[in-house]
C-alpha cells in the first residue's frame, strides 16, 4: 500500500483537483449527490490521468525538473492550495447547483452534500486507478515479450498498441456485441408485455399503445370547441407485425388507405424515439386545432432507448424512417392535388434525427411536403447542425435565425424570433428545442473549447453561472444527456405539450382560433399532459 500511494503522482493529483472543482461548477442539468459523485470522480479521474501522461511526456524528453529544495518548499504550497480549492468548490455546490434549480423553477436544495458526494467521488477515482492500472500492466506484460528481440523503447511502444487493439477489439467484437444481444432480448420481452386494462389498437405492439389508445376524441374535441369533430386517426406498426421495415410500411398503407386517413385535411408521418415510443402529447394539440381532421402514423423500429438505438443500431431507424416516407408519399403525390391532405413530418430526438434523414429535397422537388416539427433534434443531426452553423449574424446558436425564417425557423419556450417579421415561404419547417437539452447541445469540441452557446447571451433556462472548462465541460454536458428528461416540463427535454402547440401553428398556418381559445386550451393539455385527467403522462 504504501509503495502504490508512493506511485501516485502529484502532478497529476494537482490536474485531479483542477478537475475536480470544476466538475462542481454548474451545467445545463441540475445533479443529486450521487451523479454529482460519479461525475467528480470522473473528472478527478480525468485531471489525474493528463497530469500523469504529461509528466511522463516530460521526463521522456529528459527535460530538468525541481530541485529538492524547491520540492520542499513547493509541495507543502500546492497542497494547501489543492485543499483549499476543494474546501471552496464544496462549499459553493449548493449555489451552483441552485442557479441551474431557478431558472428551471425548481425547489432549491437546503445542502450541497459536499461529503456524500466527496466520498462516492474518492470510490470512482479509486476504481477508475485500479482498472488503469491493470491495464497498464497488461501492457507491460505485452511489452515484455518484445524484449528479447527489439529495443526496449521499440518494445514498450509495440506492447502499448497491441494492449490497446486488443482491448478495443475485444470491447467492440465481444463485450458491446453480446451487452446489445442481451438488451435487445430484455427489450423485446419487455415490449411484448400486455396490460389488459389498455385498448388494444389496430396494428400495434406494446410501444405504441400509449400513442394510439390515448388523445382526445371526437367527443373530447367537440366538448372543449363546442363544434362537430372528426375522430382522429392514429396508426402504429410495432416490430412484430412483419419481417422488414418496408412490409411493415406496407401494412400502415393498407390501414391508412382503409381508414379513409387520406381523406383527412392532414396527414403526419411521425418517427418515434428508439423505444418506438410516440409523446401523445406532440399531436394531441394539433387534433384539437384541426378538430380531429387528421390522421397520424407511425412505425418502431427498435425495442431499445434512443441513445442505445443511436450507438448499437444507427441505422436501423434510418431505413425504417425512409420506408414509412417512401411508401406513404409514393402513394400521397399520386393523388389529385386538390384533394390529398397536407403532408408533415414529426419526430422527438432520435425521431427528429431519422425524421429529417427520411427524405431528400431533391426527392420531393416535384411534389414538396408542407412541413415538420422537429423537437429535441439530436447533437449528430446533419440536417439541424448545417442550418445552426449558417444562422445568420446577430443570432444565437440556442435560437438561430436561417435566411429571414421564410422556410425554417427555430422556437423555445419563449416562442421563436420575430425581428423581420418575414412571411413564411411554401415550406414551414419548425425545430423545437431548449438551450437547457444537453442531448441537443453536446458537442465533442467541448472538450477543447467553448461553444457558442455558452457564450452571452444564454437561453432563459441555462445557469448564469455557467462556465467552460477544457475536458470538465464534456464530461459535464455528456452526464447531463440521461439526464435531460427528469427535470420539469419545458425544460431540457421534456417539451411541453403548449410548446408543440405554439409549433404547429406555425408550421400548419392555422389562424382562426382566438388568443384566449389558445390558451384555454395550453392549459388542457397541459393538465392531460402531468395525468391531471385523460391519459397517462409523459413516459418511456
Amino acid at each position: 500500500m504504501r509503495n502504490f500511494f508512493r506511485s501516485i503522482g502529484g502532478f497529476g493529483l494537482i490536474l485531479g483537483v483542477l478537475f475536480f472543482a470544476a466538475s462542481l461548477t454548474p451545467s445545463l442539468i441540475p445533479r443529486n449527490q450521487v451523479v454529482q459523485g460519479m461525475l467528480s470522480g470522473f473528472a478527478f479521474g480525468a485531471g489525474y490521468g493528463i497530469g500523469v501522461v504529461l509528466r511522463s511526456v516530460y521526463r521522456y524528453l529528459e527535460l530538468p525538473g525541481l530541485s529538492s529544495g524547491s520540492l520542499r518548499v513547493v509541495r507543502p504550497v500546492a497542497i494547501v492550495a489543492c485543499l483549499g480549492l476543494i474546501t471552496t468548490a464544496l462549499y459553493h455546490v449548493k449555489t451552483w447547483q441552485n442557479s441551474i434549480r431557478s431558472v428551471m423553477n425548481m425547489e432549491p436544495l437546503e445542502t450541497g452534500y459536499p461529503l456524500s458526494v466527496s466520498v462516492i467521488a474518492i470510490i470512482c477515482f479509486a476504481i477508475l486507478l485500479l482498472i488503469s492500472r491493470g491495464l497498464i500492466l497488461f501492457g507491460k506484460m505485452l511489452a515484455g515479450k518484445f524484449y528479447q528481440r527489439f529495443p526496449r523503447r521499440v518494445s514498450l511502444v509495440a506492447g502499448v498498441v497491441l494492449a490497446v487493439f486488443l482491448i478495443i477489439t475485444l470491447t467492440n467484437g465481444v463485450l458491446v456485441e453480446y451487452t446489445f444481444r442481451a438488451l435487445d432480448r430484455s427489450f423485446q420481452q419487455y415490449d411484448a408485455l400486455l396490460e389488459p386494462d389498455r385498448p388494444q389498437p389496430l396494428i400495434a405492439e406494446r410501444a405504441g399503445r400509449e400513442f394510439v389508445a390515448s388523445g382526445p376524441t371526437a367527443a373530447d374535441i367537440t366538448a372543449f370547441t363546442g363544434q362537430n369533430a372528426l375522430e382522429p386517426i392514429r396508426l402504429y406498426a410495432g416490430l412484430q407485425v412483419a419481417d422488414s421495415p418496408m412490409e411493415r410500411a406496407r401494412l400502415l398503407l393498407d390501414e391508412l388507405i382503409r381508414v379513409k386517413a387520406f381523406d383527412r385535411s392532414t396527414l403526419v408521418i411521425i418517427t418515434p424515439t428508439g423505444t418506438g415510443w410516440v409523446d401523445p402529447s406532440a399531436m394531441d394539440g394539433l387534433e384539437y386545432l384541426l378538430h380531429g381532421d387528421v390522421a397520424s402514423v407511425a412505425l418502431q423500429y427498435s425495442y431499445l432507448n434512443s441513445p442505445m438505438s443511436l450507438v448499437f443500431q444507427p441505422e436501423s431507424g434510418l431505413e425504417s424512417a425512409q420506408a414509412l416516407f417512401r411508401t406513404v408519399y409514393d402513394y400521397w403525390k399520386e393523388l389529385p392535388a386538390s384533394q390529398r391532405p397536407e403532408l408533415y413530418l414529426h419526430g422527438l430526438s432520435l425521431g427528429a434525427f431519422n425524421s429529417q434523414r427520411s427524405f431528400t429535397f431533391l426527392d420531393i422537388l416535384g411534389d414538396p411536403i408542407n412541413g415538420a416539427v422537429w423537437s429535441g433534434p439530436p447533437f449528430p443531426s446533419e440536417l439541424w447542425r448545417s442550418l445552426t452553423n449558417n444562422r445568420e449574424a446577430g443570432s444565437t446558436e440556442w435560437l438561430p435565425v436561417f435566411e429571414d425564417g421564410r422556410f425554417v425557423r427555430f422556437m423555445n419556450q419563449d416562442g421563436m424570433p420575430n425581428a423581420k417579421d418575414v412571411p413564411w415561404g411554401d415550406l414551414r419547417f419548425v425545430y423545437l428545442q431548449y438551450a437547457s437539452d444537453a442531448i441537443t447541445f453536446f458537442e465533442k469540441g467541448l472538450l477543447y473549447q467553448e461553444a457558442d452557446w455558452m457564450k452571452k447571451p444564454r437561453g432563459p433556462d441555462v445557469s448564469p453561472l455557467l462556465k467552460w472548462y477544457p475536458v470538465v465541460s464534456m464530461l459535464q454536458i455528456l452526464i447531463d444527456m440521461p439526464l435531460s428528461d427528469t427535470v420539469p416540463m419545458g425544460y431540457g427535454h421534456v417539451y411541453a405539450p403548449g410548446h408543440y402547440l405554439n409549433a404547429w401553428i406555425e408550421v400548419t398556418g392555422i389562424d382562426s382560433w382566438l388568443p384566449e381559445q389558445i390558451d384555454a386550451l395550453k392549459v388542457l393539455l397541459l393538465k392531460k399532459s402531468e395525468g391531471g385527467e385523460g391519459y397517462e403522462s409523459r413516459g418511456g
